[in-house]
């Protein structure tokens, strides 16, 4: 059975940084795509970062320079490293699995996900 646990959301102030984690169980994160996707309220769910099966890391414009993913193969574990968070970025971040998709920013095709966990950036 599959399963991806995210934690290391919270409050936090604009320009400050926190790291979220995806601990993966049932796969293998080096075999996989794992991707973050956040949802704000009354938006829809979208791409944040990933790291990509056979390529490396790959970023949105809105984040990037500020995010950053990477993985611990030992701890079977994707991180993101979230620095200078504005209040926009208030959201709940996702992470998600896939062997090999077809659109990395898109949630379609993304075989698992997490529960999610909680940003809030305070201004």
């Amino acid at each position: 059975q599959v399963r991806l646990v995210e934690s290391g959301g919270g409050l936090v102030q604009a320009g400050g940084s926190l790291k979220l984690s995806c601990a993966a169980s049932g796969l293998t994160v080096s075999s996989y795509t794992i991707g973050w996707f956040r949802q704000a309220p009354g938006k829809e769910r979208e791409f944040a970062a990933a790291f990509v099966r056979g390529y490396g890391t790959y970023a949105a414009d809105s984040v990037k320079g500020r995010f950053t993913v990477s993985r611990d193969i030992a701890e079977n574990t994707v991180y993101l490293q979230m620095n200078s968070l504005k209040p926009e970025d208030t959201a709940v971040y996702y992470c998600a699995a896939v062997s090999s998709p077809l659109r990395v920013s898109s949630t379609e095709g993304y075989t698992y996900w997490g529960q999610g966990t909680q940003v809030t950036v305070s201004s």
